[in-house]
């Protein structure tokens, strides 16, 4: 091991800790039902989970149950990600197959094959940007987000460092294929609400 593989090391088990600690705190806080609580760099967000974001969510996980296993698919479940603080409640995750847990019980982002965030108004700069990023350096192969108040999916996949080489944008109505990527899978969309 290098001194810089050491000094990562010993940041990420920081932020765990950091992380824990938060989560902890939250946990004693009255969070109103319904809402998602998640960190995102460091600051705490809670967004109400409206109609139409469930409606796209429980669309998503549908579509996969249909190839994947109940136990490989995760929604609004704290995975901590890579950068400063990121301890995120992704709306919806794909497992690869063998995934494993750490010793506290969570997931672990090394495992994780796909995300599917669905927007949001007040968080939605977080799903575009800093989660974006923490997603490309965990190197998870596919991203998608569900833009309803833009009635389009953006697809990320070739994660290259902090960002995804390549960005696909399909639609409402149209179907997304991820039949090239580990997710092998075509998404139908014509059901997804708008906002």
């Amino acid at each position: 091991m290098t001194v810089l593989d050491d000094r990562i090391e010993m940041a990420e088990s920081e932020n765990t800790s950091t992380l824990d600690d938060m989560f902890e705190q939250l946990e004693k806080m009255p969070v109103p039902e319904g809402y998602k609580v998640e960190i995102v760099e460091g600051t705490v967000y809670m967004s109400p989970q409206r109609g139409t974001h469930w409606q796209i969510i429980l669309d998503i996980v549908e579509q996969l149950r249909t190839k994947y296993p109940r136990k490989r698919i995760y929604s609004d479940v704290r995975i901590d990600y890579p950068g400063h603080l990121n301890g995120f409640a992704t709306d919806v995750t794909l497992m690869v197959e063998g995934a494993e847990q750490t010793e506290e019980g969570r997931v672990r982002y090394q495992d994780v094959a796909f995300v599917a965030e669905v927007i949001s108004k007040g968080t939605a700069a977080n799903d575009y940007s800093p989660k974006k990023t923490a997603y490309a350096l965990a190197e998870v192969p596919v991203y998608l987000i569900a833009d309803p108040y833009q009635g389009r999916c953006h697809v990320y996949t070739n994660p290259k460092g902090d960002d995804y080489a390549t960005e696909t944008k399909v639609p409402f109505g149209d179907e997304v294929d991820l039949t090239g990527t580990v997710v092998d899978l075509t998404l139908r969309t014509d059901e997804f609400p708008r906002d």
